[in-house]
């Protein structure tokens, strides 16, 4: 069979990019060698995960803020198994929508692992070997957990966080590797459900990647709900004995050693790319696993393409779809454009925290003039309410043209919040623009109206 496009690894990037190519009339095919389409997102990532981050925060709100809502409950317990099923049902209605728009937009699916013969035939070797002809190639293979040495994981006590998606017992104590996103989002999870949950982070504040205040505001809320932190602190060895696991970890003020029933690997994750055979495509890696492209997301071979984890940039499922879009755009000959400064990120947890644009520490780094307006959620009328008090709005502009840079949220629902501030920073709105728009009363979107009065002329309202 011939395509005009075969697209290697169905996750968020991979089917997206298979959709757009069929929409402009391109033959297109998709290969995915599990049963399952969607990738890590849909599977073992930010489906799976948001389903249990849902779950544990409604117990975790029936435990701690029902009673004062006037919601008394005896007897409240958590059902482990039920909630994994609930999670499970949410992925398995998530992978057959994707197999529903395979089918709805003509796209053929290939099950099995794809390798290249060469830069037009893709060797797909399933139940059946085939080999298929095609013009272009987009390679959307993702990535998988990362570990180091010392700390190497046996999917049973020493875990990734796929193997954290399925547990069978709420763990007494978790010691999780990695402050960053995803050691974050299920070191709630089961901090909510009873676990106590140990941090270890190389770096000297937990989601170091975002603006510092947010690393502080999450550190400190956390603690509030139980978590202990060992921020600077090197991890040196992991062992296990039976069920328990040391962890021993070396700071400034010494070692420290931690003793678990399960510890949590969450240390970043790296591209896939093994089994792909690149070496026949005339492809290469770089040395830290990722596929070279130009500005047009195009290898050094020029009919091959590659989005989304493999290439550099955040892994991010939205980030990977935007270049999908964008690859299957340009090889239409259109001129699609991606703005990588406008690409949220978020953590799901609670509060939530989302961000984009410029860190203060980046302006700073770039010798650029900004000033800050900041607004917290503890005098939103709608986060008083909901008692959902704690964190802020951070609006960061330009000192003279008043050009909004940056914006970095936690608190309720941050994740929907961050919207508003990409919408506006691409059209290259001021912190004005944002203060001069009507936010419906009461609504936490007022924190952002509020912020950027702040950051303009120190005129919030309501501080």
């Amino acid at each position: 069979m011939k395509y005009d496009v075969t697209v290697i690894g169905s996750g968020p990037g991979g089917y997206v990019a298979a959709i757009r190519c069929a929409q402009l009339g391109m033959k297109t095919a998709i290969v995915e060698k599990y049963n399952t389409l969607g990738g890590t997102c849909l599977n073992v990532g930010c489906i799976p995960s948001k389903a249990l981050l849902d779950s544990s925060e409604h117990y975790h709100a029936a435990a701690h803020k029902f009673e004062k809502h006037g919601i008394e409950i005896t007897g409240l317990k958590v059902n482990l198994a039920q909630m994994m099923s609930r999670k499970d049902g949410v992925v398995e209605q998530m992978t057959k929508g994707v197999d529903f728009l395979m089918k709805k937009n003509k796209i053929d699916v290939y099950r099995g692992v794809g390798s290249f013969v060469n830069a037009n035939q893709i060797l797909v070797k399933g139940e059946s070997d085939t080999t298929i002809e095609t013009d272009k190639v987009i390679i959307a293979t993702g990535s998988k957990p990362s570990s180091l040495p010392g700390m190497e994981i046996d999917k049973k006590r020493v875990i990734s966080s796929t193997e954290a998606l399925k547990l069978t017992e709420i763990p007494k104590h978790l010691v999780v590797i990695g402050g960053g996103v995803i050691g974050m989002e299920l070191g709630s999870v089961y901090g909510r459900l009873g676990s106590k949950v140990s941090v270890v982070e190389y770096m000297d504040s937990i989601i170091p990647t975002m603006d510092a205040d947010l690393g502080k505001e999450l550190q400190r809320v956390m603690k509030k709900q139980g978590f202990d932190f060992y921020t600077g602190h090197k991890v040196t060895s992991v062992t296990t004995k039976g069920k328990k696991v040391t962890i021993k970890a070396e700071g400034k003020k010494g070692e420290v050693v931690l003793e678990a029933d399960y510890c949590l690997v969450s240390v970043g994750r790296k591209p896939y790319t093994e089994g792909l055979n690149l070496e026949a495509a005339g492809l290469k890696t770089d040395d830290r696993g990722r596929i070279p492209v130009n500005e047009h997301l195009q290898t050094s071979v020029s009919n091959i393409y590659a989005i989304g984890d493999v290439v550099q940039g955040a892994m991010l499922a939205h980030k990977a779809e935007e270049e999908g879009v964008f690859v299957a755009e340009w090889i239409n000959g259109q001129k699609p454009h991606i703005d990588y400064n406008l690409i949220p990120g978020v953590v799901y947890t609670w509060p939530e925290v989302a961000s984009v644009g410029k860190t203060e520490d980046e302006l700073k780094k770039g010798g650029i003039a900004y000033k800050t307006g900041k607004f917290p959620f503890r005098v939103n009328g709608r986060a008083v309410a909901g008692m959902d008090i704690d964190g802020f709005v951070k609006i960061l502009a330009d000192e003279k043209s008043d050009e909004i840079l940056g914006v970095h949220i936690i608190g309720p629902r941050a994740a929907d919040l961050i919207a508003e501030a990409v919408v506006a920073m691409e059209f290259r709105a001021s912190a004005e623009d944002i203060a001069r728009i009507c936010h419906a009363h009461p609504t936490t979107s007022e924190a952002t109206k509020e912020a950027a009065l702040a950051a303009t002329a120190d005129r919030a309202l309501h501080v």
